[in-house]
């Protein structure tokens, strides 16, 4: 059997990877271990949040599937961060858990370049250090001219609880036992990471008058930027915050050292996620805090599956404790006191690949044609999954064909940023996007990723002539409304003054644009609206609206971002000896040998390189190589 490209792993990275390279039209072999686990969602039943729903909104401007199934899936969606600025707004929708997948692996199946099938990767096939395909379990070789790797958390897997240890997946599935050691013995840095999840309550047995209800918003918003079903806001299904006791403390506290993390077992040496840490973590990190707030959270309206139609899952309790003990937590909370556990909480440690050895493409700087994707790679989350996916995908279809990478930049995109993190700075813990992590997040907002990316999913075939019709359609209709905005003036009569009093704005002494007019931080595009008709889509007024109103710190923003692309555009040659650099720190030095950064730009984020050495480097570099001189 031989294909072009081979992709490992059935989860959220898989299947974007899985789609991408199929797509844009190669033969495509998609390896799983449990075909009915494709697109599971292990953990939590949802799509989005902060920074991560501008990654899903970014995965569908480049053509990924991600967001088209979160939107046809979903039960529950709101806008977070809605009464703050544009900066960090993001979508966050509750998916449903049978739904979902099911959506996912449709699309997959319909592929005519796509095969699926089932079996377990345990080695690839290597010849002077280059990937030409895999080897299954029973010995079975499948030539490929690209392989991704997108394996999740079941390299030796292994669930914890309490002082007990299993080899086995988040379902009790088999593990990979033997890949990441082949991978060790070609020569890649291994590490070990960990994550959890929480309980799964009996839905019947919560008595939800004791807490707070969190309802989806009343607006219809979507992820896809293409067609998408219409749907009642006033049918979704709620979610419900509690927060934990002094009682839930206490038993914590007092049962630390059975926690597997704190003394239950005495060889865990995985790191776990700083920015999604356990409740026994929360508790001893955040000791002076009373409570902490958990979201009660359904994971499907399909209420005869037997999986997860009455389960609700307890957002922000995880951990590591025997069954005993969750017991006495589960019943501490409010609401949750005769609740019945349907399944219990646990923790995961796992093999992944230190990310620092990947090129900003995703391919492996050891193992030539080999590309890494998702938990693999030391990140969190099913989105910055699913972003590595498409990127992956891309890629490693370009590396086939022959063609330069889309490296997507940190001016560009949430996923250009968690790609440059991992690879020039590394990880201690699995990696969590965040808007904080994003130094141009203005300008990676989520309602223009279509405007950002789009044209990179074109230009990988990922999207259509009407697509990008449409897309054209819409720039032309924002740069319209603009002109109009700016050719129409309104004057301080006694109608408009009495208005501009009522939205809290000062009344006008002269007459005034209207594009001056909505620079006014009170005033909204509906207030515009008051004084002229404007026949166009919301997303273009959100658009104008936007564009106008942060224009200052929009144009700063581009402006540091183009001094960055301008250090990227400096680049470093490939045999550069690092070496042979006098007075440059012993710290830079081994960073830089070990990450082989392409350009300055690059060199410069690099965790342990500083503005001094970065000034040393180009001092070598002009005297060595002619650097000015280019």
């Amino acid at each position: 059997m031989d294909y072009e490209i081979i992709v490992v792993g059935g989860g959220h990275a898989g299947c974007e990877a899985a789609l991408a390279a199929s797509r844009i039209g190669h033969k495509t072999l998609l390896v799983t271990s449990n075909v009915n686990n494709i697109a599971d969602m292990p953990c939590n039943p949802s799509i989005g949040g902060s920074a991560k729903g501008i990654v899903v909104r970014e995965i569908d401007a480049l053509g990924g599937q991600m967001g088209k199934c979160a939107d046809e899936g979903k039960i529950q969606i709101k806008m977070l961060n809605n009464a703050k600025g544009p900066a960090v707004q993001a979508l966050r929708a509750q998916a449903d858990k049978v739904i979902y997948p099911k959506l996912m692996r449709k699309e997959l199946e319909k592929e005519e370049n796509l095969t699926i099938l089932e079996g377990m990767v345990e080695d690839l096939i290597v010849e002077d250090n280059v990937v030409k395909g895999i080897i299954l379990s029973d010995g079975t070789r499948i030539s490929s001219k690209s392989v991704i790797l997108t394996t999740g958390t079941y390299l030796k897997a292994d669930i914890m609880v309490g002082d007990t240890r299993r080899r086995e997946g988040p379902h009790g599935e088999k593990p990979s036992q033997h890949l990441s050691d082949n991978l060790r013995k070609y020569g890649l840095n291994i590490i070990r990471l960990k994550t959890g999840t929480p309980q799964r309550i009996d839905k019947s047995t919560i008595d939800y008058s004791k807490t707070r209800v969190e309802p989806g918003d009343d607006k219809m918003l979507f992820f896809s930027f293409d067609e998408h079903k219409e749907y009642d806001t006033s049918k979704q299904t709620p979610c419900h915050l509690i927060y934990t006791t002094a009682e839930t403390k206490r038993i914590i506290k007092e049962n630390l050292n059975k926690a597997s993390m704190y003394g239950g077992l005495s060889d865990v040496t995985g790191v776990g996620p700083r920015y999604c840490p356990s409740i026994e973590d929360k508790i001893v990190r955040f000791s002076d805090k009373d409570k902490h707030q958990l979201f009660l959270e359904p994971e499907s309206n399909i209420e005869d599956d037997p999986t997860y139609g009455n389960t609700i899952y307890v957002q922000g309790f995880s951990t590591s404790m025997p069954h005993d003990v969750q017991e006495l937590m589960v019943h501490s909370l409010p609401g949750l006191e005769n609740a019945k556990i349907l399944k219990y909480a646990y923790a995961i440690e796992y093999d992944a690949i230190y990310p620092t050895q990947m090129n900003l493409s995703l391919e492996n700087k050891v193992l030539s044609n080999l590309f890494t994707a998702g938990q693999i790679n030391g990140t969190s989350g099913y989105e910055e999954a699913a972003g590595q996916g498409i990127i992956a995908g891309i890629n490693a279809a370009r590396k086939v064909e022959g063609k330069e990478p889309l490296i997507l930049k940190r001016n560009e995109a949430y996923i250009g940023v968690l790609i440059d993190d991992l690879v020039n700075k590394g990880i201690k813990d699995p990696y969590r996007l965040l808007t904080s992590r994003a130094e141009y997040r203005l300008l990676l907002r989520t309602d223009n990723a279509d405007l950002r990316l789009r044209k990179y999913g074109y230009e990988a075939g990922l999207i259509s002539e009407q697509q990008m019709n449409k897309l054209n359609e819409k720039i032309d209709l924002i740069e319209k409304l603009k002109e109009e905005l700016k050719n129409k003036s309104i004057t301080p009569t006694k109608e408009v003054n009495e208005y501009l009093s009522s939205i809290g704005s000062t009344p006008l002494q002269d007459g005034i644009k209207l594009y001056d007019l909505l620079k006014r931080p009170e005033v909204k595009m509906s207030d515009i609206e008051y004084f002229i008709d404007l026949d166009y889509s919301e997303e273009v007024k959100e658009q104008v609206d936007i564009n106008i109103k942060y224009d200052g710190y929009i144009k700063k923003a581009e402006k540091e971002a183009l001094k960055m692309l301008d250090l990227d555009n400096k680049k470093i040659p490939d045999d550069i000896d690092y070496s042979l650099i006098k007075n440059i720190a012993s710290e830079a030095r081994q960073k830089l040998s070990e990450v082989r950064p392409t350009s300055i730009g690059q060199a410069l984020r690099i965790s342990g390189v500083n503005p001094a050495d970065i000034s040393i480097l180009m001092v070598y570099l002009k005297k060595e190589y002619y650097y000015d001189k280019r």
